[in-house]
């Protein structure tokens, strides 16, 4: 690939990125693991957010029970961006939109 379309490539990337976490920021929302099942197995869940550097115990199972029930589901890179999309000052595993 030509570097200058790597670059574009990353630009798009990003700025989808960027409008995932503002979608959790003026949304309703859960925040943790236990609120997002709930919410999958209400079927309140619209779409479920997974930070990559959260321990796989607590993500994997919700990313199954994600794909069962058919809701996307976003890698967002770490926990601490997570949470702050959130609008807590700790990290965040999970999110939900709902």
């Amino acid at each position: 690939m030509r570097p200058k379309m790597r670059k574009a490539l990353l630009r798009l990337k990003r700025r989808d990125h960027f409008y995932m976490l503002a979608e959790l920021e003026t949304s309703n929302k859960v925040v943790g693991a236990k609120q997002v099942r709930r919410a999958l197995n209400d079927g309140r869940a619209r779409k479920v957010f997974l930070a990559l550097d959260a321990d796989p115990r607590v993500t994997e199972p919700l990313a199954q029970l994600s794909g069962e029930k058919g809701i996307a589901v976003v890698e967002i890179p770490s926990m601490r961006e997570l949470g702050n999309a959130c609008g807590i000052s700790v990290g965040a595993a999970v999110a939900a939109l709902v």
